[in-house]
């Protein structure tokens, strides 16, 4: 099986050419046939970017020494979720929005140079969520994922399409750009954030290209009521676990590829800072159903993962992680990827092309397209518009 990769790490962040060696390396490379994934399931630095970066360098090194290929992180691990945003009043928010735009980072910044560089030392991949802030505005920010080659070059970059009920407050919609899968020799990875997993179209753009393993980020929590006790708890509201295990599930029966579902933690700085003194705010948080760290197989059935404990090395078999913090491993086969495309290949022959065409836009988005006033001038001549300036 040979693999073709693709490049989409956007304007901001510094990005391989399709011609560059490592391009053709990868281009030429047999797909391993096992590999490891190391799914972090794991809190940041409340919107502290510098001290996040720093114990994620540190998670990529433990998960390295477990002969982890893949390292993922949670929904924007950096520097935190906005989960002030589903327990405040917007009007009440102006300083974590101020701290959060402050603590975001840019997609070819020093944290970013800083994880890359973690990569190529440990010799793995990285998937890390992160809140990206851009140089043409500075209150635009946006729920991003990078995926990060095991030389440390960016391979995928990509911008959540829509930001879920109250994320509208902190980040502004993506686009296209980073629906792509990157063709590595671990098999042909793609992500999506959150709630874009319930999107069939986005993820079918990701079938189309042949995607092997797939990767989901979520939040710790993500309250949608303001009521307390068993209800809460028992997530009735909105059960995070079984509403994240069908999105990712459902993906992985039709694609006929391996999930990665990571989700955060949420620290008890967080809670402190946000709840601000309000016991009823730091009940919501507390009782809120946690979102869970798991592995899902090519038909989308849970996929049993394993912990290690980093002094003994001993292995512990689990499920999934969900109220402390840990690394989930898994080892997974693409090759187990074949056998359920005889059944449903719905990007092939069990898809009817002549009657469905799906159209998808990969180009990035600027807020304006500058022309030189040469450029005008010839514009307004072919519009008939007259060479006077």
């Amino acid at each position: 099986m040979r693999a073709v990769s693709v490049y989409a790490a956007g304007p901001e962040a510094p990005s391989s050419s399709p011609t560059s060696p490592q391009t053709r390396r990868l281009a030429n490379a047999m797909v391993a046939p096992v590999t490891r994934v190391a799914a972090c399931h794991v809190s940041p630095i409340f919107l502290s970017a510098k001290k996040t970066t720093q114990k994620a360098i540190g998670l990529i090194e433990r998960a390295a020494a477990q002969k982890a290929n893949l390292v993922v992180f949670p929904e924007t691990y950096i520097p935190a979720f906005p989960v002030w945003s589903a327990v405040r009043a917007p009007t009440a928010n102006h300083g974590f929005f101020r701290r959060m735009a402050e603590e975001s980072i840019y997609a070819g910044g020093e944290e970013i140079r800083e994880i890359c560089a973690a990569a190529k030392a440990s010799n793995v991949m990285v998937s890390l969520g992160f809140s990206e802030k851009v140089d043409f505005s500075s209150g635009t920010l946006y729920n991003s994922n990078l995926l990060i080659s095991s030389e440390g070059e960016p391979l995928l970059h990509h911008r959540k399409l829509v930001p879920t009920f109250f994320e509208k407050l902190t980040w502004a919609p993506g686009d296209g750009h980073g629906l792509r899968v990157a063709a590595t020799r671990f098999g042909k990875i793609g992500n999506l954030i959150c709630g874009e997993n319930t999107n069939p179209l986005a993820r079918y753009a990701l079938m189309a290209q042949g995607e092997q393993i797939h990767i989901s980020t979520w939040p710790a929590v993500w309250p949608t009521t303001r009521a307390e006790g068993p209800a809460r708890r028992r997530g009735a509201d909105y059960d995070n676990v079984a509403a994240n295990r069908i999105r990712a599930a459902g993906h992985c029966f039709e694609a006929k590829c391996y999930g990665v579902l990571c989700a955060g933690v949420l620290g008890e700085d967080a809670v402190d800072e946000v709840s601000g003194g309000s016991s009823h705010m730091r009940r919501v948080l507390r009782e809120s159903q946690r979102g869970a760290t798991m592995f899902l197989d090519p038909a989308g059935a849970e996929l049993p993962g394993f912990t290690v404990d980093d002094e003994t090395g001993v292995r512990e078999p689990a499920r999934l992680l969900q109220d402390a913090e840990g690394i989930l491993y898994a080892d997974l086969d693409v090759e187990d990827c074949i056998e359920g495309k005889q059944y449903h290949d719905v990007v092939g022959g069990y898809q009817r092309l002549d009657v469905f065409d799906l159209r998808v836009d990969t180009a990035r988005k600027p807020p304006a397209t500058f022309v030189s006033d040469g450029d005008a001038k010839l514009a307004r001549v072919q519009d008939g518009g007259g060479g006077r300036g």
